[in-house]
C-alpha cells in the first residue's frame, strides 16, 4: 500500500524569516489524518530568510535530525551535564540531537544575504529519559550520487550518525533513468520524501514537497525522472 502526501496538501506556517511546509501535524497546524507514521512524528521543509532563526527553545524526549539542503546553518545548544556544542554546517552536512531528559538550543542562517533551506525531522524515541547527546558529520554528492546512503540509524544500525530508535534515514542524489530500490523486512514501513526534482515511485510519480507512506510493499523503487534528491526512512 502507498499512500500519496501532495506536496501542496501539507500545512503551512509562514511569518518574516520562516517559510515551513509540515508534513504531520506541528504547531497550530492540525491534521488528524496525518500525525505521524509509524516512529516518524515531523518533517517540516523550513527556508529560512537571510539572518533569521529560531531562538534558544526547550525540547525534550525527541530525536531531532536536521538534514541541510542549502545554504548554512548555526546550530548552539546547552544540554546541562551533557556539556554544549556550536557548529556552522553547509549543504549535505546531517545534525542529529538527542533531546533527552532536556536540551535548549538556537538554529540560525549565519548569512546576511542568501536564504537557506533544511529538513527538521523528529523521532520517537524508543524510551523516556535519555541522556542529551549531538552529533553531526557532512556527506559528500559522490557518497549519495545514484545511491542510497545511510545516513542515520539506531544503535549498532550500521550508520555514521545514531539515534535512539529502530529507524534507518537514507539519502540519494538521482539521476534522470537511473533507479535503486530498497526491500524492508515484513512488517516494517518505509516513507520516501522527496527533496527536489522528480521521481517514479513503484509506479507512482513524485514531485519535490511530495512524499509517501509505504506499507506492506516487498521492494521499493525509486527511478530519476529528473535530477532529484530524495530521502528514505526505514521504520519499524
Amino acid at each position: 500500500m502507498i499512500r500519496i502526501r501532495d506536496a501542496q496538501t501539507r500545512g503551512r506556517t509562514k511569518w518574516g524569516w520562516l517559510d515551513s511546509w509540515h508534513t504531520f501535524s506541528f504547531g497550530r497546524y492540525i491534521d488528524r489524518a496525518n500525525t505521524h507514521f509509524r516512529t516518524l512524528r515531523v518533517i517540516n521543509d523550513d527556508f529560512v530568510g537571510a539572518g533569521g532563526g529560531f531562538e534558544p527553545h526547550p525540547h525534550e524526549d525527541m530525536e531531532i535530525i536536521s538534514y541541510i539542503v542549502d545554504g548554512k546553518l548555526a546550530h548552539k545548544d546547552w544540554m546541562g551535564d551533557a556539556g554544549t556544542h556550536a557548529h556552522e554546517s553547509g549543504a549535505g552536512s546531517v545534525q542529529v540531537m538527542t533531546a533527552g531528559t532536556g536540551v535548549t538550543h538556537s538554529e540560525f542562517n549565519p548569512s546576511k544575504s542568501e536564504a537557506m533551506r533544511l529538513l527538521q525531522i523528529w523521532i520517537f524515541p524508543d524510551k523516556e529519559g535519555h541522556r542529551p547527546a549531538y552529533a553531526q558529520r557532512d556527506f559528500s554528492e559522490a557518497e549519495k550520487r545514484d545511491k542510497l546512503a545511510l545516513l542515520v540509524s539506531g544503535k549498532g544500525g550500521g550508520a555514521p550518525l545514531e539515534i535512539n530508535q529502530d529507524a534507518k534515514l537514507f539519502a540519494t542524489l538521482l539521476s534522470p533513468g537511473k533507479s535503486i530500490s530498497h526491500k524492508p523486512s515484513p512488517g516494517r514501513g518505509v516513507y520516501v520524501q522527496v527533496v527536489s526534482g522528480e521521481i517514479d515511485l513503484n509506479g507512482h510519480a513524485l514531485k519535490s514537497g511530495d512524499g509517501a507512506a509505504i506499507e506492506d510493499e516487498r521492494i521499493v523503487t525509486l527511478t530519476g525522472v529528473q535530477p532529484a534528491e530524495v530521502l528514505l526512512f526505514d521504520l519499524a
